[in-house]
């Protein structure tokens, strides 16, 4: 009997996820590409966000000029950091523009949030080992790890809205990463209960992410969460105790406290389901809103010349979307900017493009921006609702139709899979090649450019190499 099964009743919730953590073996050849290709395209992410000054403000060492010993690396610099310290840098870089995957659920999450304490602490680890001569961790460790993350984190979402009790979903981030790297660590079972029982008790409020307080925070909330993680999981391995009724204490458990005594729903057991079902972004945009942006670039060529013409712009959309991204009046600042339907569609409406600069104070001066704000209506289509919850469709849909002052109109166009929904993804592998391959040109020479492309785009390679080889390729 285990130290947590000691206890006179223990929450199942965390049972199940030690055991996956501990005992699931992934097989299936389909998830360990699914897994590449979210990593890569997180990486992509990554390099795209040290454009921005905003972000790389926040990164380095908590000491300036400190570094560490055989450190974990910070891809796209020389920066050598403990894992921690390494997985709030890799972190807030992933997620700053809001470029990277997403999971449509009850509850919207990022998955490849948990990216960055794998990686973190799997380069660490792997410089640690060539130290005492033991072969270092490879890549397929990473993916197996990375699929494991993704599973928890978005089977936990699928029937569960955090958004409605007003708990941010990068606790879904820190009980995954916690749970998975304590295991990369050698952890116990025990262990790994411990670690994911106290990553429950730190819910985080989402006030950073609504209006009228939206800002930068909601761009490094999930890479503070990831590093509380690698935290949590070596205090594990020093005998830090777990709380077997995190959850479901009374009084003071998070069912109580947060969810009214109601405990979590699950449509399925965890197993490889997550990763195969990620959506990447085409652009940098709130996930509910990629659809209606490739709405706009559709009927871009429809109204480039004719926006001074334009009466009204319906976008009919779903549920979820009209409760993140549906805002009126002023925006403040660039994470209010990517997370407005009506400002996403208003530049693409425009320009037929979308970029992380679109989001800067420059671009937003653009009159004509607000202007055509101020025409949109967002209604619900109960059909996109129902796809987007329906497990067999998990659709992100959106339409839009512009109406003239003359009386005329658009035809309408509806958008029910974005480009980078799985649904799609051989349609536009094409995209995000040049996601990659874009991103890696703003950092790396092209020498080191192409030896990256190299094993990222061979899955065997890639799936052999060495964490501490693959971190070295990143460099600078």
């Amino acid at each position: 009997m285990t130290r947590a099964e000691k206890q006179e009743t223990v929450d199942q919730e965390l049972v199940d996820i030690a055991k996956y953590v501990c005992e699931y073996r992934v097989e299936d050849p389909n998830a360990y590409a699914a897994a590449r290709r979210c990593l890569v395209d997180a990486l992509a992410c990554a390099f795209w966000a040290w454009e921005h000054p905003e972000c790389t403000k926040l990164l380095g060492p908590i000491v300036p000029g400190a570094t560490v010993w055989r450190g974990a690396r910070v891809p796209g610099s020389r920066l050598e950091l403990d894992p921690a310290s390494a997985a709030f840098n890799i972190g807030t870089l992933v997620r700053w523009l809001d470029y990277n995957d997403t999971f449509t659920a009850a509850q919207g999450s990022h998955p490849s949030d948990t990216l960055a304490g794998i990686v973190a602490t799997a380069d660490y680890l792997s410089r640690g080992r060539l130290l005492e001569q033991r072969p270092p961790l490879t890549m397929k460790d990473v993916l197996e790890a990375l699929i494991k993350a993704y599973e928890i984190q978005g089977c936990i979402a699928i029937e569960n809205d955090f958004n409605a009790i007003g708990v941010d979903h990068i606790i879904l981030t820190r009980v995954a990463v916690a749970a998975v790297v304590t295991r990369l660590l050698g952890g116990t079972y025990d262990e790994v209960f411990s670690a994911a029982s106290n990553a429950w008790m730190d819910p985080n409020l989402r006030v950073y992410r609504q209006a009228s307080g939206t800002g930068p925070r909601k761009g490094w909330a999930a890479a503070d969460a990831s590093a509380q993680s690698v935290r949590l999981a070596y205090m594990a391995l020093r005998g830090e105790p777990g709380y077997a009724q995190a959850l479901s204490a009374k009084k003071w458990g998070f069912y109580d406290v947060l969810m009214h005594g109601e405990r979590f729903k699950f449509q399925r057991p965890y197993g490889e389901y997550v990763i195969q079902n990620a959506m990447l972004k085409f652009v940098p945009a709130g996930m509910h809103g990629q659809s209606a942006v490739e709405c706009a670039f559709l009927q871009h060529p429809r109204v480039k010349d004719r926006l001074g013409d334009i009466d009204g712009i319906q976008i009919f959309s779903q549920r979820a979307l009209m409760g993140v991204m549906d805002k009126t009046g002023p925006l403040r600042n660039p994470a209010d900017r990517d997370h407005c339907v009506q400002y996403v569609t208003a530049i693409g409406l425009i320009s037929g493009k979308l970029h992380p600069l679109d989001y800067e104070d420059d671009v937003a001066a653009d009159p004509r921006i607000d202007a055509l704000r101020e025409k949109m209506t967002v209604t619900e289509d109960p059909r996109f609702t129902q796809g987007f919850y329906d497990p067999a469709r998990r659709s992100s849909a959106n339409g839009l139709q512009i109406l003239f002052k003359d009386g005329t109109s658009t035809p309408r166009v509806d958008v029910e899979f974005p480009a980078g929904h799985p649904r799609r993804r051989n349609e536009t592998a094409g995209i995000f090649r040049r996601k990659f391959v874009d991103s890696l040109n703003l950092r790396f020479a092209p020498k080191q450019r192409d030896r990256i492309l190299e094993f990222c785009d061979d899955q065997a390679r890639f799936e052999a190499t060495p964490v501490n080889e693959f971190m070295d390729a990143f460099v600078v």
